[in-house]
């Protein structure tokens, strides 16, 4: 520290005590104890466990008999009773609440909330999954390239048409099995898993790429 020399004889003193003084190391008792918060299921931000108390006394029941929200931007309860019945794909467990608008012509931002709410529900919906009912292949396996032998005999040959003298049922046996699609008693199973593969390829970026290729090397007529 820097001693002015306008200061006087006792203030000069007291700095001396600065580096007089020696800290002195004082072991505090400490117990460990663990923080096992409260299971408390919340909608959007992450509780922060500060809530408060009910001024009544009682117990709160905020995520235990009701999902707990601590954003202060609330969620519309239909449309997450929506999202729930979306992801758990239970539609009549129970009965819906619905609910109105008072006064909808004097409130559009109510009814824009919620037609955004609505389509961001579709958007995020998962799609529909099948489950079958027998063991089918993957479709990464399906999509494998064939031996040289098969690619061979489809240069030469083409695949049986739809023109075939046959019926419906024998066509789709017949195209199931050229592809490696098993075939049970019920061919509903094998036409999705034909359609998810049909589908498979031709959204593929390898094969689409392919195609334009293939369309630009061709000659015009």
């Amino acid at each position: 520290a820097v001693v002015s020399t306008q200061s006087t004889g006792d203030i000069k003193d007291l700095f001396q005590y600065i580096t007089r003084y020696t800290p002195q190391q004082v072991e505090l008792d400490h117990k460990l104890k663990p923080f096992i918060p409260d299971f408390i299921p919340a909608v959007g931000d992450i509780d922060a466990f500060i809530t408060v108390p009910r001024p009544d006394g009682q117990v709160n029941k905020l995520g235990l008999a009701c999902i707990d929200e601590p954003c202060a931007k609330q969620s519309d309860p239909t449309v997450l009773d929506l999202q729930i019945r979306a992801i758990t794909k239970q539609s009549t467990a129970r009965a819906m609440q619905v609910s109105s608008i008072e006064n909808a012509e004097k409130n559009p931002k109510a009814i824009e909330s919620w037609i955004k709410n609505i389509s961001e529900l579709h958007r995020q919906k998962p799609p529909p999954a099948v489950h079958y009912s027998k063991n089918m292949p993957d479709i990464d396996v399906l999509m494998q390239e064939w031996p040289t032998e098969m690619e061979d005999l489809l240069s030469r040959t083409k695949l049986p048409s739809a023109e075939m003298d046959c019926e419906l049922g024998e066509y789709v046996d017949i195209i199931c099995s050229i592809l490696d699609i098993p075939i049970y008693q019920n061919r509903i199973h094998s036409l999705h898993l034909l359609f998810t593969l049909f589908s498979e390829f031709k959204n593929s970026q390898h094969f689409q790429k392919m195609n334009q290729l293939a369309g630009e090397e061709e000659p015009e007529r």
